[in-house]
């Protein structure tokens, strides 16, 4: 019971940094008493993580990124990507980094373990890479690391750097670990190599039994899952004459994150022992620890905590506790450590904001406040937002089939200082439109209108384009009247064309031959040529004969060519000798029809079988056609052939 009690209060000691009046009552209470009061602080509400924030003025800024969160890139797509890399000859190190970059790729302290694994039988790749590790990201080596290369070199035969790599482990107070040694043994005793074999087990021997970083984690952590916190653990602790360094410690939090009140308490003891001083390395490894839980409040204490002592959040801490909230959909606690990590020296870079934004907007609920939150954060950084910024967040919204919500996205954005692009405004625009959001297109158009003076006229086209789409007629109508209003006509070419199609499409040509007659007699709209010839092939084909020829004197007034072809095409086949002639003179230029368009018509009439319409038709032609000599020779051609009489065979 003694042992338990001590347990609890051990647990409630850091509670006492921010509430010492609690704990001092809690200590004079029976173990029961203790028990209970654990369970009510642990329900109440902590204090605020924002008051231990300090303003940090960074001298210098070295950005990180968790870019790789928003690919989320597979531990398996990382290790290619390094095996590719580091086994490529003459990379430079800038090219490296570069590929780095390029494939999202951040080295951690887990991901160089995990690579050194992958390179056992590759010893080329796994120099090369524990080199550029060493000369770039030195604080990601550890004695766990240096172990690893270590059994590379030995296990691979590369004896002269096998030892160079002990006395560099010497001079850090790294030891050979127990894995290591066996794997070195094996490729010694396999080669004969006496004298090294010997040399490496006095060496081995000459220091304490398990005297590694690992070995020694290893019995710590023993020790402590073993057995309930107590004197007795303390003790035994105290009486190892273990030397408790930073990667010592380190390791072993680690080795306790499933344990995370052991965790928690280990951290405290051994300080408050006297055995070892905290310093940013340790903060940072139970930081990672106590980031793995769903409930926060002894991460929040502990960070805040850490930065009152003067400490730095590690980039490695940043991703990994980040990518925790976001799996956990902890988005709250996410964006609060970007804030946090913003204000410190190592900040996160342009990309952090983008995916969290990108996850706020896909989460059950749109946030707005978390989502004005991180573009605060960022822009009071001096970061200013891009049409990069707005085209992934628009992405995500499409992904979760929320694309109307743009304009509260729009108005954040814009409380920000930005606004979108006229390129992003016909894309908004567009989506707006043809997924039916009356609503929200209004209110963007409104927007737009109210932020960059007036939408222009691509702007409004796109939104008849999307209206058009979703097959809205009467609301790309209403759209096209508003922009002729506001834009005028000078450039609703493109737009009229559209309605034109989809008019035609619903089976309404005659309906976009009003709409076209009218822009044009009233609006003075120069039609597109595609647009008269496509309204001519609809009207002839909805029995729109007399319209179509009404085409064909819009588009002369409009210094437009004739569009004959589907007018001999219908006349050939349905059209009346008078229809024929009503279409001679439509398309005429001058004073006298042209000959060329009589005789197509009537080798048209001929290839359709209809001789005697062709007969029609050069009946009431003017006197200079039915006298042409081409016309006649025309018709000599397709005159019947005389049967020829057979003379009866007598017998």
């Amino acid at each position: 019971m003694r042992n338990q009690q001590r347990w609890l209060l051990l647990l409630l000691r850091h509670h006492s940094l921010a509430q010492p009046h609690i704990s001092r009552h809690l200590i004079n209470q029976s173990p029961f008493q203790v028990n209970r009061s654990v369970s009510s602080i642990a329900s109440s509400t902590i204090h605020s993580r924002a008051s231990h924030m300090l303003p940090y003025q960074s001298l210098t800024v070295h950005s990180f990124s968790t870019s790789e969160l928003a690919v989320e890139p597979k531990d398996s797509d990382q290790i290619a990507v390094l095996t590719g890399i580091f086994s490529k000859p003459n990379r430079s190190n800038e090219e490296i980094k570069l590929d780095l970059v390029s494939n999202n790729v951040t080295v951690t302290h887990d991901l160089v373990i995990r690579a050194l694994r992958s390179f056992n039988t590759a010893p080329d790749a796994a120099r090369k890479f524990f080199n550029w590790v060493k000369e770039n990201e030195s604080d990601r080596l550890s004695s766990k690391v240096y172990n690893y290369m270590l059994g590379i070199l030995g296990s691979n035969g590369f004896i002269k750097e096998f030892w160079s790599m002990v006395e560099i482990m010497k001079s850090k107070g790294y030891g050979v670990s127990r894995g290591t040694f066996n794997r070195a043994i094996e490729r010694f005793e396999k080669e004969k190599l006496s004298g090294d074999l010997e040399k490496l087990k006095k060496l081995y021997g000459s220091e304490p039994a398990d005297n590694s970083s690992e070995e020694v984690c290893s019995r710590v952590c023993k020790l402590i899952r073993g057995n309930v916190w107590g004197d007795d653990v303390e003790k035994q602790l105290r009486e190892s004459k273990f030397k408790f360094s930073s990667e010592l410690i380190s390791m072993v939090l680690e080795k306790l994150e499933c344990e995370t009140n052991k965790a928690l308490i280990y951290f405290r003891w051994i300080e408050e022992s006297g055995l070892f001083k905290h310093n940013e390395q340790t903060f940072n490894a139970i930081a990672r620890v106590l980031g793995r839980e769903e409930l926060s409040e002894k991460f929040w204490k502990l960070v805040d905590e850490m930065r009152t002592a003067g400490f730095e959040m590690e980039k490695e801490t940043y991703i990994r506790v980040l990518d925790n909230f976001v799996k956990r959909k902890m988005i709250k606690d996410a964006v609060d450590l970007y804030e946090f990590a913003m204000v410190g020296i190592n900040k996160p870079s342009s990309e952090d904001c983008t995916f969290l934004l990108k996850k706020i907007v896909v989460s059950k609920e749109l946030d707005l406040e978390l989502f004005s939150k991180v573009l605060r954060v960022f822009t009071e950084s001096g970061n200013s937002l891009t049409s990069a910024n707005l085209d992934a967040i628009l992405k995500s919204l499409t992904s979760v089939d929320r694309f109307g919500e743009c304009n509260k996205i729009l108005k954040a954005m814009e409380d920000s200082g930005f606004i979108p692009s006229h390129n992003q405004q016909r894309k908004i625009a567009f989506n707006l439109g043809s997924g039916g959001k009356d609503k929200e297109s209004n209110e963007f158009m409104n927007y737009i209108e109210s932020t960059v003076s007036t939408p222009n006229s691509k702007t409004w086209t796109s939104l008849i384009e999307g209206y058009c789409e979703a097959g809205d007629l009467a609301k790309a109508s209403e759209a096209f009247e508003m922009m002729i209003e506001k834009e005028g006509s000078s450039h609703a070419g493109y737009a009229l064309e559209l309605l034109v199609s989809l008019h035609c499409r619903k089976r309404r040509a005659l309906h976009a031959f009003n709409l076209v007659e009218k822009m044009v007699n009233e609006k003075e709209l120069h039609v597109w040529h595609t647009t008269y010839k496509f309204l001519i092939g609809k009207l002839l084909a909805q029995r729109g004969f007399e319209e179509a020829l009404d085409v064909l004197h819009l588009m002369k007034s409009q210094d437009y060519p004739p569009f004959l072809d589907p007018f001999i095409k219908y006349l050939s086949k349905t059209g009346s000798a008078d229809d024929a002639l009503e279409f001679t003179a439509a398309v005429t230029l001058k004073k006298l029809p042209s000959t060329s368009v009589f005789l197509n018509l009537f080798e048209a009439y001929f290839k359709a079988g209809r001789r005697s319409e062709a007969q029609d038709f050069l009946a009431i032609c003017p006197r200079y056609i039915r006298n042409h000599a081409d016309v006649l020779i025309l018709f000599c051609s397709k005159k019947p052939q005389k049967a020829t009489a057979t003379i009866p065979v007598t017998a």
